[in-house]
């Protein structure tokens, strides 16, 4: 079993120290997300929740989400986040709305926290404004995608171990 390096060997949390790591381009894409009524998601898509432009105001909050995740994820790293991108894919056959966070930055340590905060943070937001015509949707799947950079290289949701993965293109 691997160490769990939050804990030192008296088994108190701390903060990894990354000081020796080199500096290398990191990316993590995290998936989300919100199922709801039919009647919910065509709410969205038209644009006619009262509170406003759900996904807009989503994408705007799992941003920000991003940027703060060293306040909300105990010895995590404050990080220079070089990129923060929030899609929505809207899926009516499904009745739901997927979440894509792709984070990037520059750094001596991976961004896969922030990845999956601005996911959840977004999710949440839609929750939020549109509560009041559905309390019954659920944000679901918040999961690490795809991560690269850094010692441990890159890893791929569902790809067999050892096997070459592609990154996503843009």
């Amino acid at each position: 079993m691997k160490k769990l390096t939050h804990f030192d060997n008296n088994g108190a949390a701390r903060m990894v120290d990354v000081s020796g790591k080199d500096e290398t381009a990191r990316e993590a894409i995290a998936g989300g997300r919100v199922t709801m009524t039919p009647a919910t998601l065509k709410l969205i898509a038209d644009r006619k929740v009262a509170k406003g432009d759900v996904l807009g105001v989503a994408r705007v909050a799992g941003i920000m989400a991003a940027k703060r995740t060293p306040e909300l994820i105990p010895l995590s790293h404050p990080l220079n986040l070089s990129s923060v991108e929030i899609a929505f894919e809207p899926d009516r056959k499904a009745s739901c709305v997927n979440i894509l966070a792709t984070v990037r930055t520059t750094g001596r340590t991976g961004v896969e926290m922030e990845a999956l905060v601005a996911a959840a943070t977004a999710g949440l937001t839609i929750y939020d404004m549109c509560k009041s015509a559905d309390r019954a949707m659920t944000v679901t799947d918040i999961r690490l995608l795809k991560k690269s950079g850094g010692k441990s290289g890159t890893y791929v949701r569902g790809a067999v171990k050892g096997a070459a993965s592609k990154g996503r293109k843009k």
